[in-house]
């Protein structure tokens, strides 16, 4: 079974929302998740924070926490899962940050450096890839990792059914 479905299948059968925020996939996320028929029962909506601005304007991600830290970060990734989470009100959300390339890496943020966060209503995690390959590659395979990683927070919050 595709993980949207099984995402959509956990949400609902354990009464849960979901929300995104996303930078270098561009709604890539949300766009797997609204492809499953009866999503609006869970999906809340989402946020493309392409830009600085966008992330500190649309899900409150500190000017602070950007300048200390980079777009591209740990720190970042966190603030954007929470500020989301927060802003829709839902139980969880998603979030994504990351350098798809081919251009914009940096010696300690290459190309394909992504930072992966879901916020729940207790607690905040984060999980940093360096996936390889062309843009539409990373992008990819971090949209597939974020699926993963929310399918994995639900199974840990409520318990394997």
């Amino acid at each position: 079974m595709r993980l949207e479905k099984r995402i959509g299948r956990e949400l609902t059968r354990h009464s849960l929302s979901l929300c995104t925020a996303e930078s270098c996939t561009g709604g890539l996320v949300a766009g797997r998740i609204t492809s499953i028929s009866g999503s609006s029962g869970y999906f809340e909506g989402g946020f493309i924070t392409y830009s600085n601005t966008a992330k500190n304007f649309l899900v409150g991600v500190p000017k602070d926490v950007l300048e200390r830290h980079g777009a591209v970060s740990r720190e970042t990734a966190l603030r954007m899962a929470e500020g989301a989470r927060e802003k829709l009100d839902t139980d969880m959300s998603v979030a994504v940050t990351g350098i798809a390339g081919p251009t914009g890496g940096a010696p300690d943020k290459p190309v394909g450096t992504v930072y992966i966060a879901v916020a729940r209503k207790d607690k905040t995690s984060v999980r940093k890839f360096q996936f390889t390959g062309t843009r539409h590659s990373i992008r990819r395979q971090t949209t597939v990792e974020a699926l993963k990683f929310v399918l994995d927070e639900i199974e840990a919050w409520v318990g394997k059914t």
